[in-house]
């Protein structure tokens, strides 16, 4: 607690000193931090009965809607979540709990409550200055959709197209949309339009964007951009791969980086694993800034896949936060993750949230590194910069106008130090994590150095020396304390020699 104190204490003076809104610049998606919803397996606030939750069915309806994610915002808010992403909402097709299988476009599905509850979560979002995103779902329909069936619309759809479904099953049974067709895209973007007005969202993510036809995705991005500039426009991707095309496209804000998200899960899921082999992984996909996670609702939960290593949830929590939140990039946590939850497969990964269940200390790990990204724009804009590893400890630094912050990451066994030698004399760096301070060596040299599996974030300032204001009190108190002691043993004596 007295950490957490004091990271506050130093945060609210940086942010007196350079108040975030003088770096706003226009979108600021940068500055965000996404927590991913699949909304009938988040929190059931509506409890009135329904045939098709069947809580026996990993496949059917569990009862997530609306209403529970807006008796959740607060608890989203102090944790430090920025914007929620939720999935498709749109009415589907039976069993559609996860929204691809659209029957109706404009219509919310009756599963998840009304287009007023949509409204009211995004208003009760903004009161708390928090984004809504909604997932939007152009590639597909579900076979009993309306246009499927229409003959006149024959040309609306890609017949016999059989969809790749090795990371999301659902899309087995779904049939492709031709996105070539300009009826269908006339369509697609007045439903994008619709629901941007009608519910007052503040973006979109692109279902599949890496499957969508890259000349429609153009049209339809830079449309809604027309209508709302700061909007929020994430691209989906199912292939292990970025293609390029989607990348070309200056109307979405972030793409997501699957290449980038794997290797974070690949190395900080085992022990004595070198981050700077993450740090290489960006730079060879030409420091691209996308979107970063370590789960979704198609991977295995990256707490079941580090425990099966003998990791600690807490440690190796605070080791994949304080890296996505102080690299470049945007991140994005799956719900359940500040639990955490655990599983493999979707019948486990994809389980209705346990609220009543929680580790206090991971909460406390999220709150404390999600503020640093929040307050501190060098984390959001600055440039990045290796500073050095050793083993599997890295250091890199950002810098954005005169600000520099260093963020050190030991995912080794044992203590590991990295020297800093670009920093001038009468400086000291200050850790916000582990209330650490760093000064100048004899050799000039700044030394970093962090026990196992830890992490620190650590701004320059000038050299305090001895903190006098805190020790003087101190000193006081035992001069008097010695005063007191002297004098009443003086007095004794004289007592018993009289």
């Amino acid at each position: 607690m007295k950490k957490f104190i004091m990271l506050t204490s130093a945060i609210l003076l940086f942010t007196y000193i350079f108040p975030t809104i003088g770096y706003a610049k226009g979108n600021d998606i940068q500055e965000q931090i996404i927590y991913s919803i699949l909304v009938d397996r988040f929190n059931n606030g509506d409890h009135a009965f329904s045939e098709e939750v069947r809580l026996d069915d990993p496949y059917a309806f569990h009862g997530g809607d609306l209403k529970g994610i807006q008796l959740k915002l607060d608890d989203l808010k102090d944790l430090g979540f920025t914007t929620i992403s939720l999935s498709p909402i749109m009415e589907n097709a039976t069993d559609g709990y996860h929204g691809y299988w659209v029957e109706d476009f404009y219509s919310v599905e009756e599963q998840f409550g009304t287009i007023e509850d949509l409204k009211a979560l995004v208003r009760e979002a903004h009161k708390r200055d928090m984004k809504v995103m909604i997932e939007l779902v152009n590639n597909y329909v579900a076979s009993t959709n309306p246009i499927v069936t229409d003959t006149a619309k024959s040309d609306w759809i890609v017949s016999n197209k059989r969809v790749d479904s090795t990371n999301e099953p659902w899309l087995d049974s779904v049939i492709v949309l031709n996105q070539s067709n300009p009826e269908v895209q006339n369509m697609l973007i007045d439903v994008a339009k619709y629901w941007l007005h009608e519910t007052d969202i503040d973006g979109f993510t692109l279902h599949a964007a890496d499957q969508s036809n890259p000349v429609f995705l153009e049209r339809l991005t830079n449309e809604l951009k027309t209508e709302k500039q700061d909007l929020y426009i994430v691209a989906n991707v199912l292939l292990d791969k970025t293609p390029d095309a989607l990348l070309q496209i200056p109307s979405i804000d972030v793409v997501e980086n699957p290449e980038l998200s794997k290797k974070i899960v690949e190395v900080l899921s085992h022990v004595d694993s070198p981050v700077s082999d993450i740090f290489h992984t960006w730079q060879e996909l030409g420091n691209r800034n996308g979107l970063i996670y370590v789960d979704n609702k198609v991977m295995d939960r990256f707490a079941q896949v580090a425990g099966m290593n003998g990791r600690d949830d807490v440690n190796t929590w605070q080791l994949a936060l304080a890296y996505m939140l102080t690299s470049p990039g945007v991140t994005s946590i799956f719900q359940g993750s500040e639990i955490p939850m655990y599983g493999v497969g979707l019948e486990e990964t994809e389980k209705l949230v346990d609220f009543n269940s929680g580790d206090p200390d991971l909460k406390e790990v999220y709150s404390k590194i999600l503020s640093l990204r929040t307050n501190f724009p060098a984390l959001q804009y600055g440039d990045t910069e290796l500073v050095g590893s050793d083993h599997g400890m890295l250091v890199f630094k950002r810098t954005y106008k005169d600000e520099t912050m260093y963020i050190a990451i030991n995912n080794d066994s044992v203590l590991r130090s990295v020297s800093i030698t670009d920093l001038d004399s009468n400086l000291q760096l200050r850790g916000l994590l582990g209330d650490d301070i760093v000064r100048q060596l004899d050799n000039g040299e700044y030394k970093i150095g962090l026990k196992r599996e830890s992490v620190d974030v650590y701004i320059v300032e000038e050299n305090s020396g001895i903190n006098w204001a805190f020790i003087a009190p101190i000193a006081i108190v035992l001069v008097l304390f010695l005063v007191a002691v002297i004098y009443l043993g003086w007095k004794q004596r004289k007592q018993e020699n009289d």
